[in-house]
């Protein structure tokens, strides 16, 4: 990859925001309510973790850690926080857990390349550490650079600035959907890889549309996955894509996108039907859009067969 652009640095992540859970059963009900288990999430862990509809279609996405035995903090796209945050109250019922908007207390920020070096040293991948009132999260590599998130009451640390459209280009290449606005209520989990990345439990208990996941999982009926193309033109989260051999109904959908970093254009995931890989030319918003081409996720996908897709 050849570009001027620099991939260290701090960025605010001004396009997130953060969910509070507070209380004594602020753990058991996100167990409840999430795709991943939060029974057991441990003071140094972090976790993804999606919220899904009673028909399974993901709602928001969530980076989230605990910060004591009585708090957990959920950080999601702020397109979906407000309706996520008004949706999950709506459960709590009973439960000894407040949910509040924290993301006037709680600001994030992103790290890339030596400053996350520097500041995760040998941390795994999803562990935290806690400095000084801070949160330090070391997220997977993307594109072959190091990252970490960062939440603080305070000020970021002092270190070249990071550009946010660079950071996005960053999450983009990791392969780990976020859900946004534009695209909720769109995507069964395995639709975005979800399983693959570490977003959903399959041994917890029950949480909304857990049935139709586990169904998708075990019964083999995933057809649709996500997969990694650049498009010489600016994309949107939610844009349809086109098949060549089937150009009267989408083909697939647009997750997330960012500009494309030492070139014009976009960096997409894109939910795609696997019969779509099979040969002929995928288009973005229309039969005769901008053409896609397909780019290595750091992980493999399988399709039905077992297969890499």
């Amino acid at each position: 990859m050849t570009t001027s652009a620099p991939l260290a640095g701090i960025a605010p992540l001004t396009h997130w925001g953060v969910i509070r859970a507070r209380g004594d059963d602020a753990a058991t009900f996100l167990h409840s309510q999430l795709t991943n288990d939060f029974s057991q999430l441990g003071p140094n862990e972090a976790r993804l973790a999606g919220y899904c509809s009673a028909k399974g279609r993901l709602l928001a996405s969530f980076v989230a850690w605990s910060t004591g035995p009585d708090e957990v903090l959920l950080a999601c796209h702020k397109s979906v926080l407000a309706p996520t945050l008004k949706r999950l109250s709506m459960f709590v019922l009973r439960s000894k857990c407040k949910l509040s908007d924290a993301s006037a207390e709680v600001h994030l920020h992103g790290l890339a390349g030596q400053q996350a070096e520097q500041a995760v040293g040998a941390l795994a991948v999803w562990t935290k550490r806690d400095v000084d009132g801070t949160q330090l999260i070391r997220m997977p590599d993307a594109a072959g650079v190091a990252r970490a998130l960062l939440a603080t009451s305070a000020d970021a640390p002092a270190g070249p600035a990071l550009p946010l459209d660079t950071w996005r280009w960053l999450e983009v290449q990791s392969g780990i959907a976020v859900i946004e606005a534009a695209t909720a209520e769109h995507f069964v989990p395995q639709m975005l890889n979800f399983e693959l990345v570490g977003y959903v439990n399959f041994q917890k208990g029950c949480y909304p549309g857990q049935e139709i996941v586990a169904r998708a999982q075990y019964r083999g009926t995933v057809k649709r996955r996500m997969f990694l193309f650049d498009v010489d033109a600016a994309a949107l989260p939610g844009q349809e894509v086109f098949h060549s051999a089937d150009p009267g109904q989408p083909a697939g959908q647009v997750a997330n996108a960012a500009p494309r970093i030492g070139g014009s254009g976009s960096s997409v995931l894109v939910e795609l039907k696997l019969a779509a890989l099979e040969g002929g030319e995928i288009h973005l918003a229309s039969p005769d859009g901008p053409m896609l081409a397909q780019r290595d996720l750091p992980y493999p996908v399988l399709s039905d067969a077992g297969q890499p897709a």
